[in-house]
């Protein structure tokens, strides 16, 4: 009796250490977790190739408004998620047990939503899009689909895929790494590209820039 009644406590801890504890590995690098993680991963990130080539295509002209921007945007975010991905395997940092599969679904939601965003964004300003920042005087102030709430929900878009991500590995560094470096990163490529605009463009942007936040609607 003693010892049934031992093993039945002996079997309880085990039950409580794997349901309390963080797993030994992330969840995109456990099946089939994996799986879904890195097809929405692929799906996402493959059209960003064609807007990096198109950007550092535009960076080498003698007349580009980058000021090293999309360099720095796309070195930053790169070490980002290099060290995010290699902190996730820290479990003193993992989200709890009981958090990981809820917030797994939550961060590719997100990076899912994000792609989506930007690929909108694309659409709604076609030839307007581009890698680099580039301005012409002819331009038009776009202010119809996501445009009618931010001025750059497509950057928008880039933090809530770097988010997603985050919430993803299901650490608690590698969320707030990934998000205080995107919104860092964003920010500068915004202070340079909004200065390119309204050099070239003029008041017809800054009176838009009065009406519209940059990532969040009537927030920041």
């Amino acid at each position: 009796m003693r010892c049934s009644r031992l093993l039945k406590a002996q079997y309880w801890c085990y039950l409580q250490l794997f349901t309390d504890s963080p797993t030994l590995r992330p969840l995109p690098f456990v099946w089939p977790y994996a799986l879904v993680f890195w097809v929405v991963y692929i799906w996402a990130f493959a059209p960003e190739w064609r807007i990096v080539r198109t950007g550092v295509e535009g960076v080498r002209r003698e007349d580009s408004k980058d000021s090293g921007s999309l360099r720095l945007l796309l070195g930053g975010q790169w070490v980002a998620l290099l060290i995010a991905f290699a902190i996730a395997f820290v479990t003193a940092f993992a989200f709890p047990g009981r958090l990981q599969v809820p917030l797994f679904a939550v961060g590719i939601s997100l990076l899912l939503l994000g792609s989506l965003l930007r690929r909108y964004c694309w659409r709604t300003l076609g030839e307007y899009f581009t890698g680099d920042v580039r301005a012409r005087r002819d331009q038009p102030v776009i202010r119809s689909g996501p445009y009618r709430l931010v001025r750059h929900p497509s950057y928008t878009g880039g933090m809530m895929m770097f988010i997603g991500i985050g919430l993803s590995l299901g650490n608690w560094i590698s969320v707030v790494l990934l998000t205080f470096s995107t919104v860092a990163l964003y920010s500068y490529r915004v202070s340079v590209e909004e200065r390119a605009l309204l050099e070239t463009i003029g008041e017809p942007y800054g009176a838009y820039m009065k009406e519209c936040k940059r990532f969040i609607p009537y927030v920041v």
